[in-house]
């Protein structure tokens, strides 16, 4: 993997085989499956084992796995190394209530000697690198990731991935990138530390390696309806310029090809739906769009969708998608 590098983040029902198609094409540098449930997989779920397949190209590519159980996180692990990721990683920072209030993602986090006995056994169990991925703390008062850290490096992980919020704070507020910076500049830490949250823009992801020194920055939510944002920031960094964004038309015929590869797994309603949350983050930036976006988040079928990015090419096509590459709050 090159210096610095660029990691698609998981994220339920986003990061599967289109979304991450379009991520790699654009210079995402580690693909992410999304999140699998272990207990799913042992009992073979159709829906879970299918988010196992890794097409070649996506390569070096990590499959994640949740839960709370240790027998069935370390069985779900050695079935998911059988299908021949490069790397195992544990999610130990999903947030939701339906994960992290049943004990799994971020909810270990509420037990930590059990979180460090899992990853232990896994290590154990597997030969491919495990890595883990997780939050500040808990809550505000049990931001103890410093420590956490350290005990999870002692099982034999290979990289940690820290998402800079609590369980407690969702997605909402900033992301602590302070003490992210504290754990990579622990003189403990010696395996590879990478940051997560609000990376949104080419002059984030510098000031992440440049202030807080982490080795790679993991990009979810910015991501989305906008793939190319690996380009942007490997650029910036390559260069110290930014890029001129794309223009509508390319950003409608990327949609396009994305719809398209969906349609070749999902039948054309349920393509759609899945669609509406990169339809909802498209074009955000144009004026007097409010009413057209409302109609594309409205259509229904294949035709529907094509007459909406039609109109929108026609009207806005040679428009640039936003002024300049943005810094997002």
């Amino acid at each position: 993997m090159r210096d610095r590098p660029l990691i698609l983040a998981p994220m339920e029902e986003v990061t599967d085989p289109p979304f991450r198609f379009f991520c790699k094409r654009f210079g995402a540098d580690l693909m992410f499956s999304e999140f699998v449930s272990s207990e799913a997989l042992i009992r073979g779920v159709n829906k879970t084992v299918l988010k196992l397949e890794i097409d070649p190209g996506e390569h070096p590519y990590a499959i994640q796995l949740y839960g709370r159980n240790i027998a069935s996180m370390v069985e779900s692990a050695i079935i998911a190394a059988a299908h021949k990721p490069d790397i195992i990683d544990l999610n130990f920072g999903c947030p939701v209530k339906k994960v992290a209030l049943k004990g799994a993602g971020a909810g270990m986090l509420r037990d930590v000697p059990m979180m460090i006995k899992m990853t232990r056994e896994i290590v154990r169990a597997v030969d491919l690198p495990v890595t883990v991925k997780t939050r500040l703390g808990w809550d505000h008062e049990s931001r103890n990731i410093v420590q956490v850290a350290e005990r999870l490096q002692d099982t034999g992980i290979r990289a940690i991935s820290i998402h800079g919020r609590t369980r407690d704070q969702l997605y909402r507020g900033e992301a602590d990138w302070t003490l992210i910076g504290a754990v990579k500049n622990n003189p403990r830490m010696v395996i590879p530390v990478i940051g997560n949250g609000d990376i949104t823009s080419p002059h984030r992801a510098l000031e992440a390696f440049d202030r807080y020194g982490v080795d790679g920055i993991m990009i979810g939510r910015a991501a989305i309806g906008r793939p190319w944002i690996f380009r942007e920031i490997r650029h910036y960094l390559d260069t110290g310029q930014l890029m001129p964004p794309p223009l509508v038309s390319e950003q409608v015929d990327l949609i396009l090809e994305h719809l398209n590869r969906v349609l070749r797994v999902r039948e054309e309603r349920k393509a759609i739906v899945s669609m509406r949350r990169f339809f909802a983050v498209a074009f955000k930036s144009l004026a007097d769009f409010r009413e057209t976006r409302i109609r594309l988040l409205q259509v229904t079928s294949l035709d529907e969708v094509i007459e909406v990015l039609d109109l929108i090419r026609n009207r806005w096509g040679d428009q640039p998608v936003y002024s300049s590459a943005p810094v997002t709050k």
